[in-house]
Protein backbone atom coordinates (compact mmCIF):
# COMPACT_ATOMS: atom_id res chain seq x y z
CA UNK A 1 0.00 0.00 0.00
CA UNK A 2 1.07 3.31 -0.96
CA UNK A 3 2.51 5.57 1.85
CA UNK A 4 0.21 8.57 3.40
CA UNK A 5 1.48 11.73 4.89
CA UNK A 6 3.25 10.50 7.98
CA UNK A 7 2.57 14.47 9.81
CA UNK A 8 -1.72 13.54 9.27
CA UNK A 9 -0.81 9.59 10.38
CA UNK A 10 1.15 11.63 13.97
CA UNK A 11 -2.23 13.93 14.25
CA UNK A 12 -4.42 12.71 16.96
CA UNK A 13 -8.62 11.56 15.26
CA UNK A 14 -10.96 13.90 16.39
CA UNK A 15 -12.18 12.78 19.91
CA UNK A 16 -15.73 13.70 20.44
CA UNK A 17 -17.01 10.47 18.43
CA UNK A 18 -14.91 8.19 20.34
CA UNK A 19 -16.30 9.56 23.40
CA UNK A 20 -19.85 9.43 22.18
CA UNK A 21 -20.01 5.59 21.94
CA UNK A 22 -19.30 5.83 25.63
CA UNK A 23 -23.23 7.02 26.12
CA UNK A 24 -24.39 4.38 23.82
CA UNK A 25 -23.77 1.71 26.27
CA UNK A 26 -25.67 3.52 29.00
CA UNK A 27 -28.50 1.70 30.57
CA UNK A 28 -31.05 4.15 31.26
CA UNK A 29 -30.59 3.67 35.02
CA UNK A 30 -30.47 7.33 35.92
CA UNK A 31 -32.81 8.91 33.11
CA UNK A 32 -32.13 10.44 29.89
CA UNK A 33 -28.70 10.43 28.50
CA UNK A 34 -27.41 14.00 28.78
CA UNK A 35 -25.12 15.05 26.33
CA UNK A 36 -22.30 17.51 27.63
CA UNK A 37 -19.76 16.92 25.53
CA UNK A 38 -19.70 19.39 22.45
CA UNK A 39 -20.09 23.03 22.44
CA UNK A 40 -22.98 23.57 20.74
CA UNK A 41 -26.00 26.32 20.78
CA UNK A 42 -29.00 24.28 22.96
CA UNK A 43 -31.68 26.71 21.32
CA UNK A 44 -33.01 27.38 17.75
CA UNK A 45 -32.07 30.57 15.94
CA UNK A 46 -35.44 32.81 16.19
CA UNK A 47 -38.06 32.31 13.72
CA UNK A 48 -37.56 35.17 11.31
CA UNK A 49 -33.95 34.25 11.01
CA UNK A 50 -34.48 30.84 10.05
CA UNK A 51 -37.12 33.03 7.31
CA UNK A 52 -34.43 34.85 6.10
CA UNK A 53 -32.13 31.80 5.90
CA UNK A 54 -34.36 29.80 3.58
CA UNK A 55 -35.28 32.79 1.45
CA UNK A 56 -31.22 33.36 1.10
CA UNK A 57 -30.61 29.40 0.39
CA UNK A 58 -33.48 29.57 -2.16
CA UNK A 59 -32.14 32.47 -3.91
CA UNK A 60 -30.02 31.94 -7.33
CA UNK A 61 -27.30 34.09 -5.72
CA UNK A 62 -26.68 31.43 -2.89
CA UNK A 63 -25.90 28.96 -5.60
CA UNK A 64 -22.77 31.33 -7.15
CA UNK A 65 -19.40 31.61 -6.14
CA UNK A 66 -18.83 35.02 -3.77
CA UNK A 67 -15.93 36.77 -2.96
CA UNK A 68 -12.84 34.37 -1.55
CA UNK A 69 -12.62 37.20 1.47
CA UNK A 70 -16.47 37.06 1.79
CA UNK A 71 -19.41 38.98 0.74
CA UNK A 72 -18.74 42.66 1.23
CA UNK A 73 -22.03 43.04 3.07
CA UNK A 74 -21.42 40.82 5.78
CA UNK A 75 -17.78 41.93 5.44
CA UNK A 76 -19.13 45.34 6.54
CA UNK A 77 -21.69 44.64 9.07
CA UNK A 78 -19.54 42.35 10.81
CA UNK A 79 -16.83 45.52 10.86
CA UNK A 80 -19.34 48.01 12.05
CA UNK A 81 -20.86 45.88 14.75
CA UNK A 82 -16.94 45.38 15.94
CA UNK A 83 -16.60 48.57 15.74
CA UNK A 84 -18.78 49.49 18.21
CA UNK A 85 -18.09 46.77 20.41
CA UNK A 86 -14.34 47.72 20.87
CA UNK A 87 -14.43 51.47 20.70
CA UNK A 88 -12.38 51.36 17.60
CA UNK A 89 -12.40 52.05 13.80
CA UNK A 90 -12.31 48.64 11.83
CA UNK A 91 -13.29 48.62 8.39
CA UNK A 92 -14.48 45.67 5.83
CA UNK A 93 -11.25 45.05 4.19
CA UNK A 94 -9.68 44.30 7.91
CA UNK A 95 -12.71 40.94 7.72
CA UNK A 96 -12.34 38.01 6.37
CA UNK A 97 -14.55 35.65 6.54
CA UNK A 98 -14.21 32.11 6.69
CA UNK A 99 -16.45 28.18 6.57
CA UNK A 100 -16.15 28.23 10.57
CA UNK A 101 -13.98 29.64 12.80
CA UNK A 102 -11.96 26.18 12.61
CA UNK A 103 -10.76 27.04 9.16
CA UNK A 104 -9.99 30.44 9.98
CA UNK A 105 -7.51 29.35 12.43
CA UNK A 106 -6.15 26.98 10.12
CA UNK A 107 -5.73 29.50 7.28
CA UNK A 108 -4.33 32.44 9.69
CA UNK A 109 -1.87 29.68 10.53
CA UNK A 110 -0.74 28.92 7.20
CA UNK A 111 -0.67 32.82 6.81
CA UNK A 112 1.84 32.91 9.69
CA UNK A 113 4.06 29.88 9.66
CA UNK A 114 5.69 27.21 8.15
CA UNK A 115 6.77 23.01 9.23
CA UNK A 116 9.15 23.44 11.34
CA UNK A 117 8.31 26.49 13.20
CA UNK A 118 6.47 26.46 16.20
CA UNK A 119 3.65 28.65 17.99
CA UNK A 120 2.62 28.66 21.66
CA UNK A 121 -0.55 27.33 22.58
CA UNK A 122 -2.13 27.23 26.18
CA UNK A 123 -2.61 24.27 28.03
CA UNK A 124 -4.90 23.02 28.40
CA UNK A 125 -5.84 23.53 24.60
CA UNK A 126 -8.82 22.91 22.33
CA UNK A 127 -8.03 19.92 20.09
CA UNK A 128 -8.60 21.01 17.21
CA UNK A 129 -6.06 23.57 17.14
CA UNK A 130 -3.43 21.47 18.87
CA UNK A 131 -4.32 18.86 15.51
CA UNK A 132 -3.94 21.88 12.72
CA UNK A 133 -0.59 22.23 14.39
CA UNK A 134 0.75 18.62 14.48
CA UNK A 135 -0.71 18.43 10.89
CA UNK A 136 0.97 21.68 9.30
CA UNK A 137 4.59 20.22 11.05
CA UNK A 138 4.14 23.32 13.32
CA UNK A 139 5.38 22.60 16.81
CA UNK A 140 2.52 22.96 19.51
CA UNK A 141 4.91 24.89 22.20
CA UNK A 142 2.95 24.27 25.64
CA UNK A 143 2.37 27.36 27.38
CA UNK A 144 0.76 25.63 30.47
CA UNK A 145 -1.69 27.04 32.04
CA UNK A 146 -2.60 26.21 36.23
CA UNK A 147 -5.76 25.43 38.30
CA UNK A 148 -4.35 27.50 41.01
CA UNK A 149 -4.46 30.48 38.40
CA UNK A 150 -7.83 30.11 37.44
CA UNK A 151 -6.15 28.63 33.85
CA UNK A 152 -5.33 32.05 32.86
CA UNK A 153 -2.46 32.40 31.00
CA UNK A 154 0.96 34.42 32.01
CA UNK A 155 2.69 36.76 29.08
CA UNK A 156 5.65 36.49 31.69
CA UNK A 157 5.86 32.78 31.65
CA UNK A 158 5.37 33.15 27.96
CA UNK A 159 8.02 35.43 26.84
CA UNK A 160 10.33 32.52 28.45
CA UNK A 161 9.13 30.23 25.62
CA UNK A 162 9.74 32.57 22.85
CA UNK A 163 12.74 31.81 20.28
CA UNK A 164 13.43 32.44 16.80
CA UNK A 165 10.88 29.50 16.12
CA UNK A 166 8.00 30.56 17.50
CA UNK A 167 6.11 32.63 15.18
CA UNK A 168 2.86 33.53 17.12
CA UNK A 169 1.26 33.11 20.90
CA UNK A 170 -2.26 31.77 20.70
CA UNK A 171 -4.72 32.92 23.22
CA UNK A 172 -8.49 32.00 23.65
CA UNK A 173 -10.86 33.96 25.59
CA UNK A 174 -12.85 32.71 26.70
CA UNK A 175 -11.21 29.38 26.77
CA UNK A 176 -12.19 26.31 25.80
CA UNK A 177 -11.78 23.89 27.52
CA UNK A 178 -11.93 26.05 30.71
CA UNK A 179 -14.24 28.69 30.60
CA UNK A 180 -11.48 31.41 31.78
CA UNK A 181 -11.72 35.12 30.45
CA UNK A 182 -7.95 36.67 29.82
CA UNK A 183 -8.01 40.16 31.29
CA UNK A 184 -7.85 43.22 29.30
CA UNK A 185 -5.30 44.14 30.85
CA UNK A 186 -2.90 40.76 30.56
CA UNK A 187 -4.35 40.86 26.43
CA UNK A 188 -2.56 44.31 26.45
CA UNK A 189 1.05 42.68 27.94
CA UNK A 190 0.37 39.65 25.32
CA UNK A 191 0.09 42.06 22.63
CA UNK A 192 2.93 44.56 23.34
CA UNK A 193 5.23 41.29 24.12
CA UNK A 194 4.22 39.57 20.78
CA UNK A 195 4.85 43.34 19.14
CA UNK A 196 8.22 43.46 21.17
CA UNK A 197 8.96 40.20 19.56
CA UNK A 198 7.94 40.54 16.29
CA UNK A 199 5.30 37.64 16.19
CA UNK A 200 1.43 37.66 15.81
CA UNK A 201 -1.27 37.47 18.54
CA UNK A 202 -3.95 34.94 17.39
CA UNK A 203 -6.66 35.56 19.56
CA UNK A 204 -9.67 33.43 19.46
CA UNK A 205 -12.88 34.98 20.40
CA UNK A 206 -15.23 32.32 19.49
CA UNK A 207 -17.40 32.72 22.55
CA UNK A 208 -17.05 36.98 23.28
CA UNK A 209 -20.88 37.36 22.97
CA UNK A 210 -21.42 35.15 26.29
CA UNK A 211 -18.77 37.21 28.95
CA UNK A 212 -19.66 37.82 32.33
CA UNK A 213 -22.87 39.10 34.06
CA UNK A 214 -22.98 42.50 31.73
CA UNK A 215 -21.12 41.39 28.49
CA UNK A 216 -19.32 44.29 27.47
CA UNK A 217 -15.89 45.13 25.67
CA UNK A 218 -13.60 42.29 25.97
CA UNK A 219 -10.32 43.92 25.90
CA UNK A 220 -8.99 47.77 23.92
CA UNK A 221 -6.18 45.81 21.30
CA UNK A 222 -8.04 47.08 18.54
CA UNK A 223 -7.26 50.95 19.66
CA UNK A 224 -3.13 50.04 20.30
CA UNK A 225 -1.46 51.56 17.97
CA UNK A 226 -0.68 49.55 14.55
CA UNK A 227 -2.77 46.90 16.02
CA UNK A 228 -2.63 45.13 12.29
CA UNK A 229 1.07 44.30 12.70
CA UNK A 230 0.64 42.05 15.57
CA UNK A 231 -3.20 40.96 16.26
CA UNK A 232 -5.20 38.39 14.30
CA UNK A 233 -8.61 37.96 15.84
CA UNK A 234 -10.93 35.03 15.08
CA UNK A 235 -14.59 34.79 15.97
CA UNK A 236 -17.67 32.52 15.08
CA UNK A 237 -21.01 33.83 13.66
CA UNK A 238 -22.49 29.95 14.81
CA UNK A 239 -22.34 30.42 18.21
CA UNK A 240 -23.77 34.12 18.93
CA UNK A 241 -26.12 33.13 16.34
CA UNK A 242 -26.89 29.45 16.46
CA UNK A 243 -26.44 27.88 13.29
CA UNK A 244 -23.24 25.67 13.97
CA UNK A 245 -24.41 23.95 10.58
CA UNK A 246 -23.98 27.15 8.08
CA UNK A 247 -20.03 27.23 8.85
CA UNK A 248 -19.58 30.99 9.38
CA UNK A 249 -16.64 32.40 10.54
CA UNK A 250 -14.25 35.60 10.24
CA UNK A 251 -10.65 36.67 10.79
CA UNK A 252 -10.33 40.07 11.59
CA UNK A 253 -6.40 41.47 10.77
CA UNK A 254 -4.29 43.40 8.41
CA UNK A 255 -5.64 43.81 4.92
CA UNK A 256 -1.96 42.10 3.79
CA UNK A 257 -2.51 39.51 6.31
CA UNK A 258 -5.85 38.54 4.59
CA UNK A 259 -4.09 38.64 1.17
CA UNK A 260 -2.15 36.14 2.09
CA UNK A 261 -5.03 34.12 3.68
CA UNK A 262 -7.15 34.56 0.67
CA UNK A 263 -4.47 32.55 -1.32
CA UNK A 264 -5.30 29.53 1.20
CA UNK A 265 -8.90 29.78 1.08
CA UNK A 266 -9.08 30.41 -2.98
CA UNK A 267 -7.15 26.45 -2.70
CA UNK A 268 -9.44 24.73 0.56
CA UNK A 269 -13.43 26.52 -0.15
CA UNK A 270 -13.30 29.47 -2.72
CA UNK A 271 -15.85 31.24 -0.62
CA UNK A 272 -17.99 30.34 2.53
CA UNK A 273 -20.90 29.41 2.29
CA UNK A 274 -23.18 31.72 0.91
CA UNK A 275 -26.09 30.89 2.90
CA UNK A 276 -25.65 32.32 6.13
CA UNK A 277 -23.46 34.80 4.08
CA UNK A 278 -26.41 36.80 2.63
CA UNK A 279 -28.66 36.60 5.96
CA UNK A 280 -26.04 37.53 8.47
CA UNK A 281 -25.87 41.30 7.73
CA UNK A 282 -29.58 41.64 9.00
CA UNK A 283 -29.58 39.52 11.96
CA UNK A 284 -26.28 41.08 13.26
CA UNK A 285 -27.93 44.66 13.54
CA UNK A 286 -31.52 43.53 14.60
CA UNK A 287 -30.87 40.21 16.79
CA UNK A 288 -29.30 42.34 19.46
CA UNK A 289 -31.87 41.60 22.06
CA UNK A 290 -31.83 38.38 21.12
CA UNK A 291 -28.36 37.92 21.62
CA UNK A 292 -28.56 39.52 24.62
CA UNK A 293 -31.16 37.18 25.79
CA UNK A 294 -28.91 34.11 24.79
CA UNK A 295 -26.20 35.21 26.94
CA UNK A 296 -28.41 35.89 29.67
CA UNK A 297 -29.39 31.83 29.48
CA UNK A 298 -25.68 30.68 29.00
CA UNK A 299 -25.05 32.99 32.51
CA UNK A 300 -28.20 31.31 33.78
CA UNK A 301 -26.69 27.68 32.88
CA UNK A 302 -23.55 28.97 34.64
CA UNK A 303 -25.24 29.11 37.74
CA UNK A 304 -27.27 26.64 37.74
CA UNK A 305 -24.44 23.77 37.26
CA UNK A 306 -22.98 25.91 40.02
CA UNK A 307 -25.93 24.76 42.43
CA UNK A 308 -26.39 21.14 41.10
CA UNK A 309 -22.61 20.71 42.03
CA UNK A 310 -22.57 22.33 45.45
CA UNK A 311 -23.79 19.70 47.61
CA UNK A 312 -20.84 17.55 45.72
CA UNK A 313 -18.32 19.15 46.76
CA UNK A 314 -15.85 16.08 46.20
CA UNK A 315 -16.10 17.80 42.55
CA UNK A 316 -14.17 20.71 42.45
CA UNK A 317 -15.31 23.19 39.84
CA UNK A 318 -11.81 24.79 39.51
CA UNK A 319 -12.82 26.96 36.26
CA UNK A 320 -16.12 28.04 34.68
CA UNK A 321 -16.92 30.40 32.03
CA UNK A 322 -19.07 30.68 28.74
CA UNK A 323 -19.99 27.00 27.24
CA UNK A 324 -17.77 25.59 29.87
CA UNK A 325 -16.96 24.45 32.97
CA UNK A 326 -13.36 22.37 34.36
CA UNK A 327 -14.47 19.88 36.61
CA UNK A 328 -11.86 17.85 39.21
CA UNK A 329 -13.06 14.70 39.44
CA UNK A 330 -12.27 13.54 43.18
CA UNK A 331 -10.53 10.37 41.95
CA UNK A 332 -6.57 10.74 42.82
CA UNK A 333 -4.50 8.74 40.20
CA UNK A 334 -7.68 7.92 38.16
CA UNK A 335 -7.27 8.56 34.54
CA UNK A 336 -9.47 11.38 33.36
CA UNK A 337 -10.84 8.94 30.29
CA UNK A 338 -11.79 6.14 32.70
CA UNK A 339 -13.69 8.83 35.02
CA UNK A 340 -15.38 10.29 31.45
CA UNK A 341 -16.56 6.61 30.53
CA UNK A 342 -17.77 5.48 33.85
CA UNK A 343 -20.18 8.88 34.07
CA UNK A 344 -21.03 7.63 30.64
CA UNK A 345 -22.20 4.55 30.74
CA UNK A 346 -22.96 4.52 34.53
CA UNK A 347 -24.97 7.65 34.67
CA UNK A 348 -25.64 8.82 31.02
CA UNK A 349 -23.65 11.95 31.07
CA UNK A 350 -21.03 12.57 28.79
CA UNK A 351 -18.56 14.63 29.41
CA UNK A 352 -14.52 14.84 27.73
CA UNK A 353 -11.95 13.99 29.67
CA UNK A 354 -8.91 16.60 30.41
CA UNK A 355 -6.69 14.25 28.62
CA UNK A 356 -8.15 15.37 24.98
CA UNK A 357 -7.05 18.81 26.05
CA UNK A 358 -3.14 18.16 25.85
CA UNK A 359 -0.79 16.37 28.87
CA UNK A 360 -0.93 17.23 32.83
CA UNK A 361 -5.02 17.18 32.55
CA UNK A 362 -5.64 13.60 34.19
CA UNK A 363 -7.48 15.28 37.16
CA UNK A 364 -10.45 17.22 34.56
CA UNK A 365 -13.44 16.61 32.71
CA UNK A 366 -14.93 19.68 30.47
CA UNK A 367 -18.69 19.85 30.67
CA UNK A 368 -20.14 22.17 27.75
CA UNK A 369 -23.37 22.73 28.82
CA UNK A 370 -25.04 25.57 26.63
CA UNK A 371 -26.85 22.45 24.75
CA UNK A 372 -28.99 21.41 27.48
CA UNK A 373 -31.63 23.57 29.84
CA UNK A 374 -31.35 24.63 33.65
CA UNK A 375 -34.24 22.06 34.45
CA UNK A 376 -31.72 19.32 32.69
CA UNK A 377 -28.70 20.99 34.67
CA UNK A 378 -30.51 21.24 38.25
CA UNK A 379 -30.83 17.50 38.12
CA UNK A 380 -27.13 16.55 37.32
CA UNK A 381 -26.30 16.54 41.04
CA UNK A 382 -27.33 12.87 41.48
CA UNK A 383 -25.78 11.81 38.51
CA UNK A 384 -22.02 12.50 40.02
CA UNK A 385 -22.61 11.38 43.52
CA UNK A 386 -21.18 8.19 44.45
CA UNK A 387 -19.45 7.15 41.21
CA UNK A 388 -17.47 4.69 41.74
CA UNK A 389 -13.63 5.51 41.24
Amino acid sequence: MAALNALLLDTATPPIPEAQAWLRAYDGAFGQPINLSQAVPGDPPPAAFLERLAEAGGSAEAARYGDILGDPALREAHAAESSTLYGAVISASDVAITAGCNQAFFVAVMAIARAGDAILLPAPWYFNHKMTLDMLGIEARPLPLKAEDGFLPDWRAAEALIDRRVKAVVIVSPNNPTGAVTPPEELASFFRLCRQRGIRLILDETYRDFLGETGGRPHDLFAMDEWRDTLVSLYSFSKAHAIPGHRIGAITAAPEFLAEVGKVLDCVQISAPRTAQLALPWAIAELRPWREAMRQRIGARIEAFRAALQPHAEWRIDQIGAYFAYLRHPFDGVPAVEVAERLARERGVLTLPGSYFGPGQESHLRVAFANVGEEIIAGLGPRFAGLAG
